[in-house]
């Protein structure tokens, strides 16, 4: 028998041994569960014939036409990817709105004798879970951890979580390190599946505590932070690292290599600056570049660029700054101490 559920939270969706989305691969690609698996009823060329069938010539023949293409996709499915999967496997099905597509794949399921559920209103119905959540009211007590550029704070971070703080690292979900400079080589996720990301991170989370955020500008890369955490950062209490200009240089050259690394996006980057540098300036800088002088740039980029915004925007800010921890140097040991300085703070905003 073919169950069906609209209900998504993470004891559910942990239920299931895997959640499979049986849309095309392009739909796949622009957002998805996380953790689901694609295998597709139709592909994306199937899906465009069928469709252009259906409007042009016959919505019979189409119909026919498609059922022999989703059979065989579902015959290559159970030979390939499920293939080793025994009589106890418990899988949730799902397509764009819990139509023809995943009936298919769930009705062939059902008659092998897997114990299938289908998602009633399909993908959408996580969607609108996601869009809730983050364009409705705040639901998060958040801190920000803040201070200059090359002064650890994504690395502070990640030592925070190793023991036991409650951490959203946004620059991990957008897949970017959130400045000029930050581009990973990866092409970030599109916007939906940056939110889908961010709302399973949020939603693994306790309420009742804080969690700790790198402060960050509305955009991460080319990705925007949804209207309800952009707002819980904006009302966010704040935990500054002050460290000296030369030992954040000497952070950002190392963090930053890749690029440093890489004449031609190191050259793009420097394209994008705005326009109030200087065009000798900006040439200057490219000149370091061009002799691979980077502890150089990186200080002159920190002291002329970054700096100055930095301060422009805290000064925009009317957030409680409810400590600040002091480096002499930003590395390894400082930033362990720096944790434990940290973990000290947040008792002051718990709820």
């Amino acid at each position: 028998m073919i169950r069906r559920t609209t209900d998504l939270s993470p004891a559910v969706r942990a239920g299931f041994d895997a959640i499979i989305d049986v849309r095309s691969p392009s739909e796949f690609a622009e957002d998805h569960i996380p953790g689901a698996i694609n295998l597709p009823v139709l592909d994306d060329a199937e899906r465009a014939e069928i469709g252009t069938i259906y409007v042009q010539q016959s919505k019979f023949l189409a119909r026919r036409l498609g059922a022999a293409k989703v059979a065989r996709n579902i015959a290559a499915h159970l030979d390939g990817t499920l293939k080793d999967r025994d009589g106890s496997f418990r899988p949730l099905v799902h397509c764009w709105r819990g139509g023809q597509r995943s009936g298919a794949m769930a009705a062939v399921m059902d008659q092998i004798g897997w114990p299938v559920t289908v998602l009633d209103g399909g993908y959408m119905t996580w969607r609108r879970r996601v869009q809730t959540a983050l364009y409705g009211e705040p639901a998060w007590s958040v801190v920000l951890l803040d201070g200059g550029t090359g002064s650890g704070k994504t690395a502070l971070l990640s030592r925070l979580s190793e023991r036991g703080v409650q951490t959203l690292d946004l620059e991990a979900l957008a897949d970017h390190r959130g400045s000029l400079f930050g581009a990973t080589g990866r092409r970030q996720p599109p916007q939906k599946l940056f939110e889908s990301r961010l709302y399973a991170a949020l939603e693994a989370l306790d309420p009742a505590r804080p969690v700790v955020v790198e402060a960050e500008s509305s955009r991460v890369g080319s990705r925007t932070i949804p209207p309800a955490l952009w707002s819980a950062m904006g009302q966010a209490s704040v935990i500054e690292l002050d460290a000296p200009v030369a030992a954040r240089a000497a952070w950002s050259a190392r963090v930053y290599a890749d690029i440093a690394a890489d004449a031609e996006a190191l050259e793009t980057a420097l394209g994008k600056l705005p326009p109030h540098h200087s065009k000798a300036t900006v040439a200057e800088w490219k000149a370091m570049a061009q002799a691979g002088r980077t502890l150089d740039l990186a200080a002159a980029l920190i002291t002329e660029h970054y700096d100055p915004a930095y301060r422009r925007m805290s000064a925009r800010r009317d957030r409680p700054v409810i400590g600040r921890v002091a480096m002499t140097e930003v590395s390894e040991v400082e930033l362990e101490k720096a944790a434990t300085v940290v973990l000290g703070l947040l008792p002051r905003i718990e709820p």
